[in-house]
């Protein structure tokens, strides 16, 4: 079973976090939409408390809706927007809304994807010979996050995770890994909003590709002045952004 962390009042919202993250690294963005919502943080298989949980995405979404027990609106970053994707796909009557923080549904190209594989286990055997702190600083220090400060990097949440799950997350659920998703984004009939920082532009583009798949249900926030943690970069824009999309009025179906 999967840890999860529960607090807030009103309508369930579920957080799946990113890479090297766990259920408390959502810091101000975590305070601000449990302003509102009865927030459920899961640890993703192989992260925080989850770090004995050997999952692949479509595994792994199965044992969150397991954890969740009920309908809920989902939000995801990153490799968590990955999971709530799978989630969504598979289990449509568990999500009434959909969040995708600096997401993509896949790698198309089967070469490119065999590529990041190979990457994928490059940093997996990384972690396991150098150890989960040198490993996550280094990673903190990656172009992704040239934007994304110290302070609220989160990092003595990050610092809680095993090596071990760490390289099992990047084996079994990786980019590298996942099928690409692009060709059944149009079959989600939920409400989605896709949001992106405007300074990581790669993201940005897979946010537009991702609203074009998905088609008339779906949307793009994109926060000024942030990269691909845009909800800790700024998480008063970022909340400003989902809250009132988490609250609308669900449209009539087709």
């Amino acid at each position: 079973m999967l840890h999860t962390e529960t607090r807030g009042s009103g309508p369930p919202l579920v957080l799946v976090h990113g890479f090297t993250q766990s259920a408390g690294a959502w810091g101000a963005a975590g305070d601000l939409l449990a302003s509102r919502h009865t927030v459920i943080a899961l640890d993703a298989p192989g992260h925080g408390r989850s770090a004995a949980v050997r999952a692949d995405l479509p595994r792994g979404a199965d044992l969150m809706v397991a954890a969740v027990g009920g309908p809920a609106a989902w939000l995801g970053y990153s490799m968590g927007g990955r999971y709530a994707l799978h989630v969504a796909l598979r289990h449509p009557d568990a999500v009434t809304r959909l969040v995708l923080v600096s997401t993509t549904a896949g790698i198309d190209d089967p070469a490119a994807r065999d590529a990041r594989r190979r990457s994928d286990e490059a940093l997996a055997q990384k972690v396991e010979t150098e150890g989960v702190e040198p490993f996550v600083r280094w990673w903190l220090r990656q172009p992704l996050f040239a934007t994304l400060s110290p302070e609220a990097s989160a990092l003595d949440s990050r610092l809680g995770a095993s090596a071990a799950g760490l390289a099992a997350s990047l084996r079994m659920a990786g980019t590298g890994t996942q099928e690409s998703l692009w060709a059944r984004l149009a079959s989600l009939a939920v409400p989605v909003l896709v949001v992106a920082g405007a300074l990581d532009t790669r993201y940005v583009a897979h946010g537009e590709r991702l609203v074009a798949s998905i088609g008339g249900n779906a949307a793009l926030a994109v926060i000024a002045g942030a990269g691909h943690a845009c909800h800790l970069e700024r998480p008063h824009a970022f909340a400003e952004a989902v809250l009132p999309f988490l609250a609308a009025p669900r449209p009539p179906a087709a």
